[in-house]
């Protein structure tokens, strides 16, 4: 629910427009929603700033496209990760507005027009490796669909640290940094040692057999040495550029 919504009702209730069943009845309306399959949060945008997100893994395509019309029929906008194309397919007969973006595996629908942090610093979000793109892509359009400024740093893993030092400068320019690796997982720890804000790590699957599926990266990040790194689960892209988003408007 939109705060320029609430304040619309609070003003018909004000000047009596509308009565007290009406103001409470509208407000239950765009609480949340039961579809039978699925429980629609509406007032979460309300609460966090942004609306339900959906997550399309185990979730059949006329479902997710049920749930995206739903929430854009609210004006919010639409953002829907691990998607495939068909589910994508299905999203775009119910929107015509709908988005795939097939890197980041996701749906989108009703973007922000103007992106923007309110200390002017952008998020910068920084890969290893090449394999771990799809994972940075994932947290990019989340922190773009929450309406932040995103800048990219790709394939500067400590295999050939020189790529990263040369970019000190980018570095330390940006609000909040999401660096996304897999394997060894040893970036987020030298980065945090390099910069004054806040680190957010994100381990990937990509690895041989000892990297046990992003597992190994996991504990080197959440035993990094390096004050301010934070770390979230695995190919949790979208969880790193949610928090990120917080954090840049602060």
């Amino acid at each position: 629910m939109k705060q320029d919504y609430l304040r619309t009702l609070a003003s018909r209730l004000k000047k009596g427009t509308i009565d007290e069943d009406q103001f409470v009845e509208a407000l239950e309306h765009f609480s949340f929603e039961s579809l039978g399959f699925a429980t629609i949060d509406h007032h979460r945008e309300l609460r966090q700033g942004f609306p339900e997100v959906i997550l399309c893994e185990g979730k059949s395509s006329k479902h997710i496209a049920t749930i995206a019309r739903r929430i854009a029929g609210k004006g919010s906008a639409v953002l829907a990760t691990r998607a495939t194309k068909g589910n994508y397919q299905a999203v775009k007969k119910a929107l015509r507005n709908a988005h795939y973006h097939p890197l980041s595996r996701t749906i989108t629908a009703n973007e922000p027009k103007t992106y923007s942090n309110r200390n002017g610093k952008p998020i910068l979000v920084v890969t290893a490796g090449t394999a771990d793109i799809p994972v940075a892509e994932e947290a990019v359009m989340t922190a773009e669909m929450m309406g932040r400024h995103v800048e990219r740093l790709f394939d500067v893993g400590v295999a050939g640290i020189h790529r990263l030092l040369i970019q000190s400068e980018k570095l330390r320019t940006a609000g909040v940094i999401i660096v996304v690796a897999g394997m060894d997982g040893a970036l987020p720890s030298v980065v945090g040692g390099m910069v004054r804000v806040p680190v957010i790590a994100v381990p990937t699957s990509t690895g041989y057999g000892a990297s046990f599926h992003g597992v190994a990266a996991l504990l080197t990040m959440l035993n990094s040495c390096a004050a301010g790194v934070l770390t979230v689960n695995i190919d949790n892209g979208f969880g790193a550029g949610f928090a990120a988003s917080l954090i840049t408007q602060l």
